[in-house]
């Protein structure tokens, strides 16, 4: 095998919804789910080379009632010392990473490293985004970007990279929702125009020169009612059937994503993706088991990665100048109903340098624009969430950690403050009346 062009950047993708575990989450010790993609650039460069950039997106990240509160930085900060001594102690040769940016919004976050002798030192112009779009645009469903450029090393204006994490509608029926969060997504997840842009107005994910988008997307399989595994009580055979690349291959056609996406077109335009049905579908697994689906629900590839590029062409949407070096689930994490899932992605050689940012070319026809409300709308979804977030962290302290307690504490506090107002004023009164 003939070595890798050094030149082209290995981009390392991971994500994982910690089914609201904050700190529990996570095993203090990463190694299963960061080292095998050191292990793979191993082999492929046939030199001990370690990724260029590490994004880690989180969805669940913490108790609901503290994300919508914005009481999530202890947690955000305990997984980024824990993540980057982790990359940075499995790093083939000791490469030191920096953090680029990260950001958070309730439930879902975005980490982005990248490597201090090479684009951790170089990318500039960082910004970060965030967007909702649950019941009133609030947060508990919705996406973070971080968005940065890398200037070339002739000194040009280089490339620009944008990563997404997102996390849409839940439920086998609701694959609507899910189509209409990606659309409001790509419509208010808004960034600054891009360098020697002639306008100022702001830009979608799509204004980019690499676009990654990934978490847990809950596509779910749907099979239709005459398929031999449509049957509840068939679901263990559907798993039987899961367990073999044979049997995924065949199922893979009934994922809602590939449809959408690939047959009707009408979410991710543009994106590529990786083999998913190499791996175990990642949802949703009995707590506390390695390899044991939850009978209540049937099994799906929830989580993904997927991704573009600016030398790829809309004619050719089977192909892509992105080499997806590895893309698979990690079976070892039990704290969660998910697994994880990572994907290690060899990008294309930065172009010449030119006067402008290279950028994607989407399929006829598919021409995002940025919602003129958007502003408008996550910041009332903001506000929703602060509001509910606070009330609801209130009824948790009164309840000991529990809301239900809470409220039982506050409806009990109120009965005993009624029946203590109603005794009080009688009991005034018969004095009134014994007295000379």
């Amino acid at each position: 095998m003939s070595p890798v062009d050094p030149s082209r950047p290995l981009v390392h993708i991971a994500s994982y919804n910690t089914n609201l575990q904050a700190e529990r989450g996570l095993p203090q010790d990463l190694v299963d789910w960061l080292a095998p993609t050191l292990q793979v650039s191993n082999f492929l460069a046939r030199e001990r080379r370690a990724p260029d950039i590490v994004a880690v997106g989180f969805q669940e990240l913490l108790p609901l009632h503290l994300g919508l509160s914005g009481l999530s930085k202890h947690a955000i900060e305990n997984r980024n010392a824990l993540i980057l001594s982790q990359i940075e102690t499995h790093a083939p040769n000791k490469e030191r990473y920096t953090l680029i940016a990260k950001v958070v919004n309730v439930g879902v976050a975005l980490l982005v490293y990248g490597r201090d002798d090479g684009i951790g030192r170089r990318a500039c112009d960082v910004q970060t985004q965030w967007t909702g779009c649950g019941p009133l645009y609030m947060g508990n469903k919705g996406a973070v970007g971080v968005r940065f450029r890398v200037p070339s090393q002739s000194g040009g204006v280089g490339e620009v990279y944008t990563f997404v994490c997102a996390h849409l509608t839940a439920h086998a029926p609701k694959l609507a929702n899910r189509i209409d969060d990606y659309n409001h997504i790509v419509g208010s997840l808004l960034f600054p125009p891009l360098p020697a842009s002639e306008s100022s107005a702001p830009t979608t994910m799509f204004s980019t020169s690499h676009l990654f988008f990934f978490g847990d997307l809950n596509f779910r399989l749907a099979l239709p009612p005459t398929h031999a595994f449509a049957a509840r009580e068939q679901l263990p055979a559907l798993a039987q059937a899961l367990a073999t690349e044979d049997g995924r291959v065949a199922l893979k056609e009934y994922d809602q994503l590939v449809v959408e996406r690939d047959v009707k077109g009408t979410v991710f335009q543009g994106f590529r993706e990786g083999e998913f049905w190499h791996f175990k579908c990642s949802y949703k697994y009995r707590l506390g088991k390695v390899d044991e689906y939850d009978p209540k629900r049937m099994p799906a590839w929830t989580d993904r990665v997927m991704y573009a590029t600016h030398t790829d062409s809309p004619d050719a949407p089977q192909t892509s100048g992105v080499t997806n070096v590895l893309y698979t689930a990690i079976p070892s994490y039990t704290t969660s109903d998910h697994k994880p899932i990572v994907s290690l992605l060899l990008l294309p050689p930065p172009p010449p340098s030119a006067p402008t940012v290279p950028v994607l070319r989407l399929p006829d026809g598919y021409n995002p624009v940025p919602d003129p409300w958007a502003r408008t709308k996550r910041y009332t979804g903001r506000t929703f969430d602060r509001l509910i977030g606070y009330c609801w962290w209130l009824l948790a302290m009164l309840g000991a950690g529990s809301a239900l307690f809470g409220v039982g504490n506050v409806l009990l506090s109120i009965g005993v403050w009624r029946w203590w107002r109603a005794a009080t004023p009688s009991g005034a009164a018969e004095q009134e009346v014994l007295l000379p």
